[in-house]
């Protein structure tokens, strides 16, 4: 799967690590998105089909639920509170979430990175 970073969970040490791994990832800064809004972040993702990577668990999971019950469709988010994970246990736990899953898996799909420990 590739990755959309959004500026709350954007942490240079993390995109490095991700791909030098070979993940693809696109950050809010790669895309120029960083006065955008949440939903143009996930139309965004969507448009390129990236699963979004974000600390803003709340508005995301809210946005989640719209886009659903309004029949549209997004590529997947990864939602994990702030500070709740050093930058290597970001690291380990998406890696190992990725390995997991896939792209098709992850359509329309939330996962909380507290569940790939």
């Amino acid at each position: 799967i590739k990755l959309y970073i959004d500026e709350d969970a954007m942490h240079s040490r993390l995109v490095t690590a991700l791909r030098s791994r070979g993940v693809p990832v696109i950050t809010v800064l790669d895309a120029g998105l960083t006065e955008k809004t949440d939903e143009e972040q996930l139309g965004f993702a969507t448009e390129h089909e990236c699963v979004l990577y974000t600390f803003n668990v709340s508005d995301f999971y809210r946005l989640h639920r719209q886009w659903i019950s309004a029949g549209r469709e997004h590529a997947g988010m990864i939602l994990t509170a702030q500070q709740r994970f050093s930058v290597g246990e970001q690291l380990r736990r998406i890696l190992h979430l990725r390995a997991s899953t896939t792209t098709l898996s992850m359509r329309n799909h939330v996962e909380f990175l507290g569940n790939w420990g």
